[in-house]
């Protein structure tokens, strides 16, 4: 008995030991299944992503200048995500596994060096990631495959062939170290390999809920009557030829006015010659002025382009134009604006070495006609303009510019980085919302605003419109060189030379411009017996961190530097160093003069050899340097400077004088002086110093 009973024991513990083992052996693959991650390249940045968090592998070789990070533990999303993650510390150059997450966009970005990176300084982006150290976080499922926002076309490799699979909103391109077994999959691998998703365009891809001609002129009819009393009559000028949906007879919201345009001189026919060489200065033969057929929105999904035109490369700007398509404009209105856009695209030279250009359209909602890389020559995009069909509804500009800022300007439409990103907003009389806050957003993203508008309001109308002054307010306070007002859309092609020469003026884009590439900095320092020659080399090394974080060429920001004691030496001026490296080594070889203090002499020295010489479009920043109080007055030449556009900057060592500080820093002094008890503290007023400097930069209107 006893026998047995051992024998049972021994078999219960035999099967609970294999059990468990085969649990755990189950539990093991289970557990294996939900590790496949993802692999990136290094040149991936976070936006091109859409999954909000994920964990993803790194390669080795991501330590490098070309694979740009902004940010300093908040990364802007354009950053390189791998970069980013050495630069946080999470992995080294050998690559590894890492956690991304997405949070929301922050005004500021501040640049620093760590771990062998260095990383720029933003003022603004609309995204921003996290990294750490690729564990799953609890609750949290990770997806094996990760969505790219890309729409270029994607290889497929299957054995030794390739094919190209174009995607775009209907086909996803995903990576994936090991693909998990599937039913339909008959193909393993244990390399990483990209593979393609596709999916039915006829269930995914958003048709445009255009009608042929005849019905949607009813339409248009129908939405024009039931809108009477929300938009005003600017039509009347047509009665004798128009429809009702071709007529501008609608009222503005709220405005409970009608307003009615001089008659006696347009009682003629529309097709009259003499109305036309009176109206529009003989505009070309063949152009249809007053074709009011519409066609389908085909060009969402171009064929391709017969033909790619290299373009003027005397332009090269990202451009997008807001084209008003709101009720009150009127078919015949909507149709001048699209043949002063063919004109403009025709005048600007479109090619991909030159100029670029997409549309969108606003009414109630903005929704983009095509993007920057829809169309590459002149000929092609002048065709897709005159098929764009009328929108209608509101006059939503600031909504529209919102759109533009978020989405348009983006890597996936055509974004090239190197070239100014443009806009240019065609209202027809007056906004029906605010536009100052989202073109401020706009500007401060570095995009340059144009505002064309045709036919403002009359005095008697000016109490109906919401934001008064609006173009002031949306554009850079240049004089006028943003905005163009045309008292009549048949006037409207007189501007369309003009318009072009500022759009292509790239000198003066100065609203794409940011805190680091658009200033003159003139560093001016104490070298006095009293700093001596090992702190002086810690005032020079201060002097090379913060020239370190900006974007330096003849164009961009620009560094000369001053040295002084009694007497006053240049250094070098801000035409002598174009490159970066050329004036960190110039900074370098700054020589330790020694002798006394005169401080006033030296903001005179400096406002005379440094800054009067500074570029029309450049902001003037003078950085001084000081470890006692001046033998001279500071308050004249500090007030005389400030009065001459310079932006000055205290930073005053050890024995330097609180009160003479705050007299030669620019108001509020609080934000332009600081203090520090001894040289090798310094350093710590980098970050700060850029960051004010960025801060003031994205308040004050662009000169």
């Amino acid at each position: 008995l006893l026998t047995m009973k051992a024998t049972v024991i021994a078999t219960f513990f035999g099967v609970f030991l294999i059990c468990t083992y085969a649990a755990k052996e189950a539990t093991k693959k289970t557990k294996k299944a939900k590790l496949y991650v993802p692999q990136i390249d290094c040149d991936v940045k976070a936006g091109k992503i859409i999954n909000p968090e994920f964990i993803a592998k790194c390669p080795p070789g991501c330590q490098d200048v070309k694979y740009r990070v902004y940010g300093t533990d908040i990364y802007a999303s354009f950053s390189s995500v791998c970069n980013a993650a050495i630069h946080s510390g999470i992995i080294d150059n050998t690559g590894g596994k890492i956690l991304v997450q997405k949070v929301a966009g922050h005004s500021g970005y501040r640049g620093s060096f760590s771990n062998g990176v260095r990383s720029l300084s933003l003022p603004r982006w609309r995204e921003s990631f996290l990294v750490s150290e690729g564990k799953p976080r609890k609750g949290v499922t990770y997806p094996s495959t990760l969505e790219y926002s890309s729409s270029k076309s994607a290889a497929v490799k299957s054995g030794n062939d390739c094919v190209n699979v174009p995607t775009g909103d209907a086909v996803r391109k995903e990576y994936q170290t090991s693909p998990v077994p599937t039913p339909a999959t008959q193909m393993a691998t244990t390399t990483p390999t990209p593979t393609t998703m596709t999916t039915d365009l006829s269930t995914t891809t958003p048709k445009p809920t255009t009608t042929p001609a005849t019905t949607r002129t009813t339409t248009v009819a129908a939405a024009a009557k039931t809108r009477a009393g929300l938009h005003r009559v600017r039509d009347i000028a047509f009665r004798g030829t128009s429809t009702a949906a071709s007529n501008r007879n609608i009222l503005r919201p709220n405005t409970g006015i009608q307003r009615q345009e001089p008659v006696a001189a347009f009682r003629r026919a529309a097709s009259s010659p003499a109305h036309l060489a009176m109206e529009t200065d003989l505009w070309k033969p063949g152009l249809s002025i007053f074709d009011t057929g519409f066609s389908s929105k085909e060009e969402l999904n171009p064929k391709p382009l017969e033909s790619i035109s290299q373009g003027n490369p005397n332009c090269k700007v990202d451009l997008s134009f807001l084209m008003d398509g709101s009720w009150s404009i009127g078919k015949r209105r909507f149709q001048l604006q699209k043949q002063f856009l063919g004109n403009v695209a025709q005048a600007l030279g479109i090619g991909s070495a030159g100029p670029l250009m997409g549309i969108v359209q606003y009414g109630d909602d903005p929704s983009t006609e095509f993007n920057l890389k829809t169309y590459a020559n002149s000929k092609d995009l002048r065709n897709a303009i005159e098929k764009i069909p009328q929108k209608g509804g509101l006059s939503n500009v600031g909504k529209a510019l919102s759109f533009v800022n978020k989405n348009f300007f983006s890597d996936a439409n055509g974004n090239r980085g190197g070239a100014p990103n443009v806009v240019v907003v065609m209202v027809d009389g007056w906004p029906t919302d605010r536009v100052e806050e989202a073109s401020r957003l706009a500007r401060e993203s570095g995009i340059n605003i144009f505002f064309v508008t045709i036919e403002a309001a009359a005095e008697s109308e000016k109490q109906n419109v919401i934001e008064p002054n609006f173009v002031d307010k949306a554009v850079c306070r240049t004089n006028g060189f943003y905005s163009i007002n045309v008292p009549s859309w048949f006037s409207l092609h007189k501007v369309v030379q003009p318009l072009v020469k500022r759009v292509c003026d790239t000198d003066r884009l100065v609203c794409s411009k940011t805190c680091l590439n658009s200033a003159d900095i003139g560093f001016v320092i104490d070298g006095s017996s009293s700093v001596g020659t090992s702190n002086f080399h810690t005032v020079l090394q201060f002097v090379a961190n913060i020239s370190k974080e900006f974007e330096i060429s003849d164009t961009d920001t620009r560094i000369g530097a001053v040295q002084y004691t009694y007497e006053q030496r240049l250094e070098f001026s801000f035409d002598k160093y174009s490159t970066k490296q050329d004036v960190l080594s110039a900074i370098k070889r700054i020589s330790y003069w020694s002798g006394g203090t005169s401080t006033g002499a030296a903001i005179s020295y400096a406002s005379e050899q440094l800054f009067s010489k500074s570029k029309p479009n450049k902001r003037k920043i003078m950085i001084l340097i000081t470890d006692g109080r001046s033998y001279d007055d500071v308050r004249v030449p500090a007030m005389a400077a400030h009065q001459n556009g310079v932006i000055a900057y205290a930073i005053g060592v050890a024995w330097a004088a609180q009160d003479e500080l705050e007299d030669i820093a620019t108001d509020p002094d609080k934000e332009h002086s600081f203090f520090v008890d001894e040289f090798d503290n310094l350093y710590r007023f980098v970050n700060q110093l850029i960051q004010n400097i960025c801060t003031e930069f994205n308040s004050q209107p662009r000169n």
